[in-house]
């Protein structure tokens, strides 16, 4: 369960840390974060334990807090990828009072993590208690934060190819996941199990499929249609998170219809045209364009797709005759480029 839950948790501290609203706890005071080890080396899909201790106190006398744990979070200062964050155990008080007290346990680090991660401060746990509850606190700030370099070895790789490429609505779809050793370009020697989710699978402890990857390290799964418009994706669990993930929405094609609510206006007399996005791509935008001369299509105005799917853009005939015009959606989100069919609108 922990594993799932720091996928939630650590989005939970970055959606907090940047309004600044949720302050670190007042009662909560540490002294001291120490690592075992400066430096470690990760291979593959392994993880390996660095011990944490903590000095410090919480200021309570409620019987209720006598057996409180700390989490430790170590956020990344350099290199690139998942992770971002390394959360410890909750750790246990292992001498000491509440008030006055140090706490012990494993951070567990990925060979994904690759680089050097700085410990940004500590938080009371158990962590698991702000999944369906409050928004956890900012970590309590540490003076002379240790620093965790890590250098992995032989990185996971995960790829996804979609069949078909973009999604029909409607369609129901298959993923070939794979999984390989980003060193040698190769599967890896050994079976493992991986998590194939959909939606709140991709984030949060709710369930999901979990395969063992065949000897070329693939897994394949089919898709009900109703899975084409919700994230998918594939995890690597490991002690204490995630070692790796990939998550995306497919494609989806761009199917755009557009109707003008008059076909004949006086020159100069603004008409609105109606249209619709399938798949309703919300505040995506919708270019109204008209032919000039023989093959050339310019932008002439611009709606956003609402909540309903539906758009209005605005043409303006600015001559005598038969103008063409057509509804252009350049691509968006997963959503392809789609043109509206030709439609006209005469000029008197």
């Amino acid at each position: 369960m922990a594993v799932l839950l720091t996928a939630l948790l650590v989005g939970l501290l970055l959606a907090a840390m940047p309004s600044a609203q949720a302050a670190p706890d007042p009662r909560l005071t540490i002294t001291e974060v120490s690592l075992d080890r400066t430096a470690v080396a990760v291979s593959g899909l392994n993880t390996v334990a660095v011990q944490v201790r903590v000095k410090g106190g919480y200021d309570s006398a409620d019987p209720n807090d006598a057996n409180l744990p700390l989490n430790v979070w170590l956020q990344r200062t350099s290199g690139s990828g998942f992770p971002i964050i390394l959360l410890s155990t909750d750790l246990p008080r292992v001498s000491g009072t509440t008030q006055n007290g140090e706490w012990a346990g494993p951070v567990y680090v990925p060979s994904t993590a690759n680089g050097k991660f700085t410990v940004i401060g500590v938080t009371t746990g158990p962590h698991a208690v702000y999944e369906t509850g409050p928004m956890p606190p900012d970590p309590t700030p540490v003076a002379a934060p240790p620093i965790l370099t890590v250098t992995g070895y032989h990185l996971p790789k995960i790829t996804a190819k979609v069949t078909p490429a973009i999604v029909p609505f409607g369609s129901g779809f298959s993923i070939t996941w794979a999984v390989i050793d980003s060193a040698t370009g190769k599967p890896y020697a050994t079976r493992f199990r991986v998590l194939v989710g959909v939606d709140s699978q991709c984030d949060q402890d709710v369930g999901g499929d979990l395969p063992l990857t065949s000897p070329s390290g693939t897994v394949v799964k089919t898709y009900p249609a109703s899975a084409a418009n919700a994230l998918v994706c594939l995890r690597i669990p490991g002690r204490g998170g995630d070692i790796a993930s990939l998550k995306f929405f497919v494609a989806r094609p761009g199917i755009v219809s557009a109707v003008p609510s008059k076909t004949s206006a006086p020159v100069g007399t603004v008409v609105p045209v109606n249209g619709s996005v399938a798949g309703a791509p919300q505040s995506c935008k919708v270019w109204l364009q008209r032919l000039y001369g023989a093959t050339q299509w310019r932008s002439v105005s611009s709606g956003a797709v609402r909540a309903s799917g539906r758009f209005t853009v605005n043409a303006q005939p600015a001559y005598k005759g038969l103008i063409p015009y057509r509804a252009y959606f350049p691509t968006c989100y997963h959503y392809q480029a789609g043109l509206s069919k030709v439609f006209y609108i005469r000029g008197l």
